[in-house]
């Protein structure tokens, strides 16, 4: 992979963790029973491909 094509990658992983930690943090102050777990589980999908988009720009 080139480097912009890495730069691209790893700003994707940047603001999908960004964005799960304000999903969290939304679902932890506004929401109560299912509508927070449904919040929760999208965070947690965000974060893990976040992760890994940022583990695929450094290789």
């Amino acid at each position: 992979m080139d480097a912009m094509g890495k730069m691209w990658v790893s700003m994707i992983g940047i603001g999908l963790m960004v964005l799960a930690a304000l999903i969290i943090t939304y679902a932890r102050n506004k929401t109560k029973g299912w509508i927070r777990l449904v919040l929760t589980l999208v965070a947690i999908v965000m974060l893990i491909y976040g992760v890994i988009c940022g583990l695929l720009s450094l290789i």
